[in-house]
């Protein structure tokens, strides 16, 4: 079971409380809680494949770090990184696996 999320209020919570409640209630409290649909594993290897495709590497890294909790192992990460690398966009795998060699350690 994922621990509770609470960074949109620890982070937005004053700014903006409506998408603080939606980001920790709904997206991570119902949709990333729901194991029995998708493992955590397999929801952080499609939400980082996801961002990389973007290019929303800040986000990247926080979902990166939240997937290795998860299990995602290096060797998977490099898998998931290599095989996007020829539909996102090659630059986009180069910053990825920069991110990932932060997380991942060299």
């Amino acid at each position: 079971m994922a621990e509770k999320q609470t960074a949109g209020r620890d982070n937005l919570g004053e700014f903006a409380p409506q998408f603080a409640a939606l980001n920790d209630d709904v997206l991570f409290g119902e949709v990333w809680s729901r194991e029995s649909a998708l493992s955590l594993h397999d929801r952080s290897m499609i939400t980082c494949a996801s961002l990389m495709s973007q290019g929303l590497f800040p986000q990247l890294s926080s979902h990166m770090k939240l997937a290795k909790k998860h299990g995602v192992t290096k060797d998977e990460m490099v898998a998931l990184i290599t095989q996007l690398a020829f539909y996102a966009g090659w630059p986009k795998a180069w910053s990825a696996f920069g991110l990932a060699k932060e997380v991942y350690g060299d």
